[in-house]
């Protein structure tokens, strides 16, 4: 997955009203994410409510600082 892109798909565990209707995963500035959507209607038709986590598992690494080469050769 790349950075600041996810995906959802349609819940198909859902057991109850109050469970998610869509859920999925996104990885937003480095860190991953959990992403629960529930189906709403309103004045302007249907859109969706979401939900965001932080997940505990396979967060990536940092991205390391590029290092100085201060032993190396002046190039003027």
């Amino acid at each position: 997955m790349y950075d600041n892109s996810g995906s959802i798909s349609k819940n198909t565990r859902k057991e109850k009203d109050t469970q998610a209707d869509i859920k999925g995963k996104a990885t937003i500035g480095g860190v991953n994410y959990w992403i629960d959507g529930w189906a709403k209607t309103g004045e302007n038709g249907p859109w969706y409510s979401l939900s965001f986590k932080v997940r505990d598992d396979k967060q990536p690494a940092a991205p390391k600082a590029a290092k100085a080469d201060v032993d190396g050769d002046i190039p003027f």
